[in-house]
C-alpha cells in the first residue's frame, strides 16, 4: 500500500522549482480573463494576457480558452482538457508504446498526463501498489468513489479509510492504460501517485536522470 513517506514527501517537493524547458502547459481553469497555468506539473499560476510564466506567453483568452505561445509557436487550450505537449527537454515524453521520463528537483520524477480524459499532475511512486489520489481529486475527476471496495491504509496521519476503484484510463503523453486500479484516500495530496497499477504495464528501465517505461504486450 502507499507509504506515509509519499505524502510527507509530495508536501516538501511543492517548493521545489523545475529548470527545464516547457515540455507540457495545462489550462486548469479561468479567473477573470486571466488564464490558470500548469507548467510542467509546477503550481498553477494566473496569467494575463501579454504576460509570460516559465516560457509560456498567453496571446489572449475568451470563455473557457486560452491562446498561448510557446518558443513561437501557438497552441490553444481548453480549460479540462489533457495537457498539451509542446516539445522541449524534460518532463515527458513518448512515441508509440515508449515513454520517458527525466527526473526533476531532487531525482523526483513528475509528469502531467490525464485520468479518464482529465488532466491530473502525477508524481512517480514505484512502492505505491496502484495509482492513488486524494478525495478531492477523484470527486474533481467525477469518480462515483465511495462505491468500490473499501480498506485501510498507514499514512503519517494513522491509519485511514480508503476506497479501491478502477479507472477507465491513465495516459501519459500518447500512451494511454486501460482498466486501471486506483486508491483514494481522505487525506491532502499535491499529486496524484503514479503507481505500480501503471507502472508494472511497462518494462522499466532507469539511465542517470532518466526512467524508460516500455510498454509490454
Amino acid at each position: 500500500m502507499e507509504h506515509s513517506r509519499v505524502f510527507v514527501a509530495c508536501v516538501a517537493l511543492l517548493t521545489c522549482a523545475a529548470a527545464f524547458a516547457v515540455q507540457s502547459v495545462t489550462l486548469q481553469g479561468m479567473l477573470g480573463a486571466k488564464a490558470l497555468l500548469i507548467v510542467d506539473g509546477s503550481a498553477p499560476k494566473t496569467v494575463g494576457a501579454g504576460e509570460t510564466h516559465l516560457g509560456v506567453k498567453v496571446i489572449s483568452t475568451s470563455g473557457d480558452q486560452a491562446l498561448v505561445e510557446i518558443d513561437g509557436k501557438r497552441h490553444t487550450l481548453r480549460v479540462g482538457e489533457a495537457p498539451a505537449s509542446v516539445g522541449g527537454n524534460g518532463g515527458a515524453a513518448s512515441r508509440g508504446s515508449r515513454i520517458v521520463l527525466t527526473a526533476g528537483s531532487g531525482g523526483h520524477f513528475f509528469t502531467q498526463g490525464a485520468v479518464n480524459g482529465q488532466a491530473v499532475q502525477f508524481l512517480v511512486d514505484t512502492g505505491a501498489t496502484s495509482v492513488a489520489m486524494s478525495v478531492r481529486d477523484a470527486q474533481r475527476l467525477g469518480l462515483n468513489y465511495k462505491a468500490g471496495q473499501q480498506g485501510y491504509s498507514s499514512t503519517a496521519n494513522g491509519t485511514v479509510a480508503v476506497w479501491r476503484v478502477k479507472l477507465s484510463s491513465v495516459r501519459v503523453g500518447d500512451v494511454e492504460v486501460f482498466d486501471v486500479d486506483a486508491s483514494v484516500l481522505p487525506v491532502d495530496m499535491p499529486y496524484l501517485l503514479l503507481g505500480n497499477s501503471f507502472l508494472t504495464r511497462f518494462q522499466m528501465k532507469r539511465e542517470n536522470d532518466q526512467m524508460v517505461l516500455e510498454r509490454r504486450y
